[in-house]
């Protein structure tokens, strides 16, 4: 049985996801148009196809470190996804001085979700889940 940190963190993860699929959903339009506007995007010929393709192989990224973190109980897989939370943490300040209204709430709302799935990952109740051993009675309300 998976234990609650790692419920937590799928939950989170996967509520993450979700809403960076909404928000590309509402951002489309902004985004292809700013991707036509970079003149070294423009040279290279990428249009609305290369936002959807990114986006996919982003996720297609995602959801696989997400399986192997919160099914297979892999360590690489959860040091990958603290990384790519780290870089997304990284390029948050950008996104503060250059975003606006609901796409940058939401870019937030991601950034906050990954970061507290992650924190999961470090719970007392995580560790045994990592290290294949099997976990000690613990009181789940305990936060370590």
């Amino acid at each position: 049985m998976r234990p609650n940190s790692i419920l937590l963190f799928e939950r989170l993860y996967l509520a993450s996801l979700v809403v960076g699929v909404i928000n590309l959903v509402l951002s489309y339009e902004r985004i292809v148009a700013q991707m036509q506007r970079d003149p070294a995007v423009a040279q290279l010929g990428w249009g609305s196809g290369a936002v959807i393709v990114m986006f996919g192989l982003g996720m297609a990224v995602s959801l696989i470190l997400w399986y192997f973190t919160a099914r297979r109980g892999s360590s690489i897989a959860k040091w990958f996804l603290v990384a790519f939370t780290a870089i997304g943490l990284l390029s948050l300040p950008t996104t503060l001085a250059t975003g606006s209204g609901l796409p940058l709430i939401m870019a937030i709302v991601i950034n906050l979700l990954q970061l507290i799935a992650v924190v999961m990952l470090f719970r007392a109740d995580a560790r045994p889940w990592f290290s294949r051993k099997e976990p000690a009675a613990a009181d789940p309300a305990t936060f370590e």
